[in-house]
């Protein structure tokens, strides 16, 4: 198994740091270690102590994991002192592994994590060992001391630091108008594309770093090591959750979470659908046929590709019900309306639509929680954007009720076909309160 050492501070957080690193580490599949050089005292809002470790501890850390398991890449964070900086550069200037740098000198809260006097020796003795660094746009303006307004200014600033010793330098575009990393190495520059997302960002550099840091411990080339810290960084933002009160922490556990969720969710529908068509359904499947969806579980439900459907949906094939293949993004109406019932309560995960049957509906209300919308009484407003009525009308269902009920309905419009919706917190559920209807 591949071993990456992260020699960094102690978020107590858990945002950040050696937490973040080993976060990122095990997601990518890499046995991770650490060499603590500074305990913190912080959390979302900022940090309100440090203790520096003695420098001659962080040597001992490094030297005795080195002896023992071996290290395969390793990266530096938050250094701190210029004892510590030193020490560091002279432990690792035996080993023949490389070092990912990251130029930790400003927390996200504005607190400062390197000590100015640290700084020259931190560019006297660091650099010359890095194997890549990875500054972000203020860092890279105090290293190379160039304004960086423009990807041209941040070419020169690339090329100052790489005079200072490091092999390679990236510096990051999280700062810059567009989210493009720039990595300048081998004498020519290379672009990793992004594009500004909402969401956490406490620890995006020591994810990303570290994420390069066990790439390149599993043997990847620099370039592939980087792409694939891009992704994975770019996905640990996207999907972080809103911790504590100040800047919310990464989600480095999204790189490998989301996909195993995906398995989950398509295992337990499909199972649902296959119990689903053996019964006798046909008499309330509708004429635009039924369709039964699951969404992935937040934080990683964001949009229709994130909900399971039916493709083609299921349809009458004579006196039995017949199904589609099961995909993500395989319907429109219902991963909307999933979609906008988990704004309100993130359990309820599945709806199926059935036939609207006034009889039928009547015994439902007398069975379960139920609420309806009138189409007709859409705004026009929503009528005219594209994707927006079926929100609409859950929306102002829940609102009657005061929660997401069981059960929703509308009795449709000109073209519109009327419908039961039956809404769980898995297929299982569902499938309960369909099975409780068939038999009202």
């Amino acid at each position: 198994m591949a071993k990456a050492l992260t020699i960094a501070g102690s978020d107590s957080g858990g945002g950040a740091g050696i937490q973040a690193d080993l976060k990122t580490f095990a997601s990518l599949g890499v046995h991770g270690m650490s060499a603590i050089t500074s305990i913190t005292a912080q959390n979302t809002v900022g940090v309100e102590a440090i203790f520096d470790l003695p420098a001659w501890l962080v040597k001992k850390q490094i030297e005795c994991l080195a002896d023992d398991i071996g290290i395969d890449a390793a990266k530096t964070g938050m250094l701190s002192n210029k004892e510590i900086v030193k020490e560091v550069a002279k432990t690792l200037k035996k080993y023949d592994f490389p070092v990912v740098v990251d130029p930790v000198m400003i927390a996200k809260s504005g607190a400062y994590l390197l000590k100015e006097d640290a700084i020259n020796a931190f560019i006297e003795y660091i650099l010359p060992i890095a194997y890549v660094i990875t500054p972000n746009k203020h860092e890279a303006e105090r290293l190379s001391g160039i304004k960086i307004k423009n990807k041209e200014d941040a070419k020169k600033a690339a090329k100052e630091i790489k005079k200072m010793g490091a092999e390679a330098v990236i510096i990051k575009g999280g700062h810059m108008k567009t989210a493009t990393d720039l990595l300048y190495y081998k004498g020519k520059f290379i672009e990793y594309k992004g594009k500004k997302i909402k969401g956490c960002t406490h620890g995006t550099g020591c994810s990303f770093s570290a994420a390069i840091t066990a790439n390149l411990a599993k043997g990847l080339e620099l370039e592939k090591a980087v792409a694939i810290a891009k992704k994975f960084i770019t996905m640990a933002i996207q999907y972080g959750e809103k911790i504590g009160h100040g800047h919310c922490p990464v989600n480095p556990i999204a790189y490998i979470a989301k996909n195993a969720e995906k398995w989950r969710a398509y295992k337990e529908l499909y199972d649902a659908i296959e119990e689903l068509t053996k019964k006798n359904i046909v008499d309330f499947i509708p004429e635009v046929g039924m369709n039964f969806v699951y969404a992935l579980p937040m934080p990683y439900a964001k949009s229709i590709d994130d909900v399971l459907g039916i493709e083609g949906r299921i349809v009458r094939a004579g006196k039995k019900a017949k199904a589609g293949e099961i995909k993500f993004g395989a319907s429109c109406h219902l991963a909307r309306a999933i979609l906008k019932a988990m704004e309100f309560d993130s359990n309820i995960r599945a709806v199926m639509n059935i036939k609207y049957d006034e009889s039928l509906l009547k015994k439902i209300k007398k069975r379960f929680a139920t609420s309806f919308y009138n189409r007709q009484e859409e705004p026009e407003e929503i009528k005219k954007r594209e994707g927006a009525t079926i929100p609409w009308g859950i929306e102002v269902a829940i609102s009657k009720a005061k929660k997401v009920p069981d059960i929703i309905y509308h009795t449709g419009d000109i073209g519109k076909e009327p419908m039961i919706l039956i809404f769980g917190k898995n297929p299982k559920d569902v499938l309960r309160k369909f099975d409780e209807i068939r038999k009202l």
